[in-house]
Parts: C-alpha cells; structure tokens; sequence
C-alpha cells in the first residue's frame, strides 16, 4: 500500500480513504483546501494502485495493515478518519479495533456488513460484482448508465473508464463481497469518538439499512444529509463543501 502525504507542516492529521472504482487522487479537489492547515494521509488501496501490481484483499486486512502503517510511523492520534464508500467500510472497521485514538471520524455512504442469510448476501456480491464488470467491459454507454446520480463530465467517465482498465476481476469481487459481509468483534466501543455518518439526498433509499447498522452499533452517532448529491459525489462535485463540513466536525469536537 502506497500513502501520499499533504501539509506535513500541520499538527492535525486527517486520514482520507478512497472508494471503490477510484484510486487516491479522487481527492485531489479537495486536497488544496485541506493541506493548507490539516496534514493529510491519503493511503492507494491495494487493486486501485496503478503503480503497483496488487489485488484488494478484505476491509479487515486493509484496516489492519493502515492500522500498523499509521503506529509505525507515529501516527497514534488522529484529528479526522474520513472514508467513502468502501474507504467507509474500512473506517468502521478501523473503529471497531480500537488500535489508534480517533478523535473525530466521518463515515460518507459507508458500507457495512449485511444482516441477511449468506446465501442472500452472495447474490447481491454477485449483483454487484456483474454491474461494475459490465461496465468494465462495456466501455462509456454502460458507464453513463451506471454513475447517472451526479452530473460527471466525459473526463470524470474517462478516469473511471481507467480505472475500471487496470481493476482485475479479483479486485472487482473480492471488494463488494468483503464489504458486503466484512467481520466485526463481537463487542467494541467506539464511544470516544465523535462520529458523523454523512449520506447523499439521492442515495437515502440505498443507505437505509447502512444507516440501521449505524443507529444499533453506533449510537452516539450524528446523521448529516447533503443535499442535491449521489453516493460518493461530495468530494468530487462540492469539495468547497466537503472542505468546510470536515472543519465543522473538528472545531466541534474541539471545543467539546
């Protein structure tokens, strides 16, 4: 896993973690914001790399091996643990072991595991794991189609178009299947966090039972809906936005 480094100058470290069909510098709108007083780590998750020939391997891995990564190189208290999507899935997992303080975390759209029989939970991997390969295969049409809840430009299509490129189908699978069913302990406690789970206006019928999950395991957790944005779209489309609603939630904290 590769970490790229912004505003190293900064006490206050911000951990960004991408989602899927992207690679790091999906915050790259974001990023000229953020460095300007935050120090931002912002990890390549293994498979959306292109300069490293990896598969994804599981949210539980990946999160082990950022946990180890960040103590490694003195990293023990963090200002802000951002994830979207899959990066989401990653920071509840991330959460739940309790490696690192985590001051202030912010689950965008996060996925979490699925409470339903396996053999349910196989069949929306296998759902899932088709509509992203058709679009692998099937080029800008399948595309449009795919990633039609924010209004994306023909270059946004063209960078997931290579992305999708350079995925293997292992990745491609072994990503939603893992974050569709990823494990937590038994029990955990994250009450010394200040959680946020941020949704967008168009996904809130995809993200009912995340936000359920959410509600039962993490229940100090505030809700914040922004409006007028598809799953993943906030940092992309509004990073002005995106910037100030990660300011708000660490003065908060701060001046808690």
């Amino acid at each position: 896993m590769t970490f790229h480094e912004f505003g190293t100058e900064h006490q206050q470290v911000i951990v960004l973690v991408h989602p899927s069909v992207v690679m790091w510098d999906y915050f790259e709108k974001v990023i000229p914001i953020l460095e300007k007083k935050y120090h931002l780590i912002i990890p390549a998750l293994p498979g959306y790399d292109p300069d490293q020939n990896d598969d994804f391997t599981s949210v539980e891995e990946i999160a082990a091996e950022l946990e180890t990564w960040l103590l490694a190189h003195g990293y023990c208290d963090i200002s802000c643990l951002y994830g979207c999507s899959m990066g989401g899935s990653i920071v509840i997992r991330m959460l739940a072991d309790h490696q690192i303080r985590i001051r202030n975390a912010v689950i965008d759209g996060g996925i979490t595991p699925y409470q339903f029989p396996y053999l349910i939970t196989r069949c929306i991997a296998v759902r899932d794991f088709l509509m992203i390969y058709m679009g692998k295969l099937g080029g800008i049409k399948l595309l449009t189609k795919a990633f039609a809840a924010d209004h994306y430009s023909e270059d946004d299509l063209q960078y997931i178009a290579k992305v999708l490129h350079f995925m293997s189908a292992k990745t491609v699978w072994r990503t939603f299947e893992s974050c569709n069913n990823f494990s937590m302990p038994s029990a955990f406690d994250a009450a010394g966090t200040n959680m946020e789970y941020w949704f967008a206006e168009r996904e809130i019928k995809e993200r009912k039972w995340d936000i359920s999950y959410i509600r039962e395991h993490f229940s100090l957790c505030r809700f914040r809906k922004f409006r007028d944005l598809g799953h993943g779209g906030l940092a992309v489309v509004k990073p002005e936005l995106f910037s100030k609603a990660m300011d708000s939630i660490i003065t908060k904290q701060k001046k808690v």
